[in-house]
């Protein structure tokens, strides 16, 4: 199977696991798409956004970030995800971003990051709690997400940002098979062109981007807490990215779980499909929805 139709296959995976949202009523979810949130050069960023039509929040909010090996993929494959997010109370958002080889690492890390300044700029009109934001990302998507809760202003990933911006902490991450080690030697052979587009050359040759593109290197006290999912039968991303962030994780004192599922590949379905959605959003309840008195 070839790398294109590797990822293709990963993306059915995950469209499957973002619709398999319950039947709901449809008219509690209020959806806008297509709103242009950074402009790079020529080129128009935007990212669609679905939240509660009930209620006047303030509501916690949570990124959706698409994978396809950094170079492809789309927002509009989360729009289901995003009403389910809606009618659990959240306002979800999900950007699109740059892709390699184009625009190469950190191009992509940048703009989910102008992703969250912009929301957060824009709070009051959305209804958002800036103090409570959360993402979840899938594959690429996952590694991105990641770099959004473990980096900061000091890590030098911001990106431009007008003066008296907002800063781009959030307060929790949902991981599904990212990865956390892009400086690894035991990606499989499928793998290694997928990570040389993303850092523009091999980590070898990219050494200084490999370390600043993965998000084991800035784990550190004070992180927002990590749930990470991940197949030990990955074809993708070896499961020892996710035992080596548990460590980091552990050493750093940052709350969290790392979860294996045994036997299951880049995505999967039926019961462990829903088991894991229904503990992602118990952990995003946990970390953003603040305990009423």
């Amino acid at each position: 199977m070839t790398t294109s139709k590797r990822l293709a296959t990963s993306l059915l995976i995950l469209s499957a696991i973002v619709t398999s949202a319950r039947a709901a009523d449809d008219t509690k979810v209020t959806t806008e798409n297509d709103i242009t949130y950074a402009k790079v050069n020529d080129t128009e960023l935007k990212l669609d956004i679905a939240r509660p039509a009930e209620g006047d929040g303030p509501f916690p909010a949570v990124f959706v970030i698409h994978g396809g090996g950094w170079a492809a993929g789309n927002k509009k494959d989360m729009r289901p995800a995003l009403s389910e997010f809606a009618r659990h109370g959240y306002v979800a958002i999900s950007p699109q971003y740059r892709f390699c080889p184009k625009d190469t690492f950190p191009a992509q890390v940048h703009d989910v990051k102008a992703a969250v300044r912009w929301i957060k700029s824009h709070a009051k009109e959305y209804k958002v709690d800036p103090g409570h934001i959360g993402a979840v990302g899938f594959s690429a998507g996952g590694h991105l997400a990641m770099m959004l809760g473990l980096t900061g202003a000091a890590d030098g990933l911001e990106g431009e940002a007008a003066d008296g911006s907002p800063d781009t902490k959030i307060q929790a991450v949902v991981n599904y098979f990212g990865p956390t080690d892009l400086a690894a030697t035991d990606y499989p052979e499928i793998t290694q062109p997928i990570i040389n587009k993303f850092l523009g050359g091999t980590p070898k040759e990219k050494s200084k981007e490999a370390a600043q593109a993965s998000p084991l290197t800035f784990v550190s006290k004070g992180d927002a807490p990590v749930l990470t999912f991940q197949g030990t039968k990955d074809p993708l991303v070896p499961h020892t990215q996710a035992t080596k962030l548990a460590d980091a994780l552990t050493a750093a004192g940052v709350p969290g779980r790392v979860e294996l599922l045994v036997g299951a590949g880049h995505g999967w379905g039926g019961e462990d499909m829903t088991r894991t959605l229904n503990e992602m959003f118990a952990f995003f309840d946990r970390y953003l929805k603040p305990t009423k008195p």
